[in-house]
């Protein structure tokens, strides 16, 4: 049986001496979507920095569309196709929209203007926009411009640390779209979301974390439907 598109496996690991992370694994097939919940503390924002190379691994591994890339640092996990959208600080909010978008295109030899086009289609605020500060929009607007500049690497797989943290639930609502279309374009998305129910609602796989370890691994739909997660972590 072929390997999943990505696959962080048996990962363990944490900052000094205390594990965060305890046998953790995650998975996604390319162009699915794959969504990390659980509680505050679980682990979730450690996982998707242990896939992008920003944690050192005491155990498991990382593979990328079967390269196992546990080794690499995370400029070199750009290069093999990976992109990362922190939670903070996401933005350059003295440069414009448009020079933000530049600065993802930043490993790019080539012309990055059908990139750019394709990104403006995908938000059109931005192109409106292109020319004002990006620390001057409203908080929705600069998550598509991290979102956006993420794009500009064209990446295999975006990874996507609470996208819709501060926004209304409107905002949220557009932003789960446009990640949906996204996927459909063949992207590979990972995210860790707060808004639990509605990001496991667009997952084709979800991963519920509890102490750093895979408490319920199933698809978004069946994590919906399961009584004891909906009690424990939905809100009944």
């Amino acid at each position: 049986m072929a390997e999943p598109f990505l696959i962080g496996a048996h990962m363990t690991g944490g900052y000094g001496a205390a594990n965060i992370l305890e046998d953790c694994t995650l998975s996604v097939e390319k162009g699915q979507i794959a969504v990390i919940v659980g509680p505050n503390g679980a682990g979730k924002s450690t996982a998707m920095k242990a896939v992008f190379g920003m944690l050192g691994l005491r155990g498991g591994h990382v593979k990328l569309d079967g390269e196992d890339i546990s080794h690499l640092s995370p400029q070199d996990r750009v290069a093999r196709g990976m992109a990362f959208v922190p939670q903070t600080n996401n933005v350059f909010p003295s440069m414009s929209v448009e020079e933000n978008l530049e600065m993802g295109a930043f490993l790019r030899r080539d012309d990055i203007s059908g990139t750019m086009r394709q990104v403006f289609e995908l938000f059109p605020i931005l192109k409106d926009k292109r020319r004002q500060a990006a620390g001057e929009l409203s908080g929705g607007q600069r998550q598509q411009v991290a979102v956006g500049r993420a794009l500009m690497t064209r990446p295999k797989l975006l990874m996507l640390d609470e996208p819709t943290a501060g926004v209304s639930p409107i905002v949220m609502d557009e932003l789960f779209d446009r990640i949906i279309e996204v996927a459909r374009a063949g992207i590979t998305i990972l995210m860790v979301e707060q808004n639990a129910r509605q990001a496991l609602a667009i997952a084709d796989k979800g991963y519920v974390l509890v102490q750093g370890t895979n408490k319920y691994t199933d698809t978004g739909e069946a994590l919906l439907a399961d009584p004891e997660v909906r009690r424990t972590f939905l809100g009944g």
